[in-house]
């Protein structure tokens, strides 16, 4: 496991296009899916890194809360799934199913969409206006696998919350940090060491 740290892409950009399939459903997941809605979270996970079975009951508890909201979720897995099965679209589905992800879970196979959001952790959490500029890009909270700190979702409910009020939101954001994205061979990005 490599400490990664979000690559904190720049607040305004505007959200990268995607078209992936939906592991539960097998339906084609992209930004028009959520054009009725008023604010997106596009979050990069996984099944098998400590930081997000650390946090996956808080995201399923995410999802569930803005269900009926105008904001709209999408959770994507990019990882190698050759060397890391528990990340292949089969576990993941049984993920989804035994969380009641309440959003679509994506698996990102050319890991395109992980390089065009510039991820590099897992969790990563990228949080779009109305117009799909970027709006926050940081932790979900302060809580670690390690630091016996609660799960709370404190940061990111706050950015959400403030993004569906319509009201700004800090540029001051701390980075999400987890495992690092597992590419395959000969596909890390640029900006990923």
């Amino acid at each position: 496991m490599v400490l990664t740290a979000s690559t904190m892409l720049s607040l305004r950009t505007q959200a990268p296009e995607f078209h992936l399939p939906e592991v539960v459903s097998g339906e084609t997941i992209s930004l028009s899916s959520f054009a009725d809605k008023k604010a997106l979270l596009v979050m990069f996970i996984c099944r098998h890194c400590p930081f997000v079975k650390h946090i996956q009951t808080q995201l399923a508890l995410l999802g569930k809360d803005y269900f009926n909201s105008d904001l709209g979720i999408v959770a994507i897995s990019a990882n190698d799934a050759k060397n890391y099965p528990d990340d292949a679209p089969d576990s993941l589905k049984v993920m989804a199913r035994e969380l009641d992800f309440k959003f679509p879970l994506c698996y990102d196979e050319t890991q395109e969409t992980a390089k065009t959001y510039t991820a590099a952790c897992t969790p990563d959490f990228f949080l779009f206006d109305e117009e799909r500029k970027l709006v926050y890009r940081g932790q979900l909270d302060d809580s670690r696998p390690s630091n016996g700190k609660p799960v709370t979702g404190a940061d990111l409910r706050a950015a959400i919350d403030a993004v569906l009020a319509g009201k700004s939101i800090t540029s001051e954001q701390k980075p999400s940090v987890g495992c690092n994205i597992k590419w395959k061979s000969g596909n890390e990005p640029s900006y990923f060491g």
